[in-house]
């Protein structure tokens, strides 16, 4: 299983007092919620997803997913993680050092206002949609292990190559998945009123599998 890594704004991510103790919490992640994923193919994370995970794994909470700068962690009780109806919602108790306060200030002013968290896929669902005339793929996330999730500074994906090779990665397997098991597209009228039409980059990707597919057919 490739370890994955997704980023997403909180409006709800706040930092309050639990006795002599702060406290970060929010959501880490949300669920059903449709997000591009590079330009490449849609995703969302059902409901259930973190289940497993959260009550057998030790997962570490990390400022700006770094594994030098650890917060909290679920085996000790300083990370607690919990599925409701919304999404993955931590509360994480972080040590009382002056890197951890210097991030607690960033949080309680807004300067970051972003979570990420750090997972791999264990089953998921994929469908073909079309969405303004164009087939796009769209991924269920029905269960996934968590390694971890905290605040970060950005709350955007981050563009770096080894980022765009995940999501290339996932992408490529799904075409591959197509070559062998053809999927019927569906067209998504809610869908189409709710969400903006991929990106030309979806697109493109999209068509050239489908050609180099073909090419390979008639070979």
């Amino acid at each position: 299983m490739k370890r994955e890594r997704r980023f997403m704004p909180v409006e709800d991510s706040e930092v309050r007092a639990d006795g002599d103790a702060p406290v970060i919490e929010g959501y880490a992640a949300r669920f059903n919620k449709w997000a591009d994923i590079g330009g490449m193919f849609r995703e969302r994370i059902a409901a259930g997803a973190f289940a497993d995970t959260i009550a057998d794994d030790d997962i570490r909470a990390l400022f700006n997913h770094d594994p030098n700068f650890v917060l909290g962690r679920t085996s000790n009780g300083s990370l607690r993680l919990n599925e409701d109806n919304k999404g993955l919602f931590m509360e994480n108790t972080p040590p009382g050092t002056q890197a951890a306060n210097d991030v607690i200030a960033l949080i309680d002013r807004r300067d970051g206002t972003g979570q990420s968290f750090g997972f791999s896929v264990q089953e998921e669902k994929w469908a073909t949609k079309e969405i303004d005339g164009n087939p796009v793929e769209h991924r269920t996330i029905t269960k996934a292990r968590l390694y971890d999730v905290g605040p970060v500074t950005y709350p955007a994906y981050e563009i770096t190559d080894v980022n765009t090779r995940s999501f290339e990665d996932v992408y490529e397997a799904r075409m591959e998945q197509l070559i062998d098991e053809p999927s019927e597209t569906v067209v998504d009228d809610e869908e189409r009123e709710e969400t903006p039409a991929m990106t030309s980059k979806a697109n493109s990707l999209y068509l050239r599998n489908r050609h180099n597919t073909k090419g390979g057919d008639n070979s």
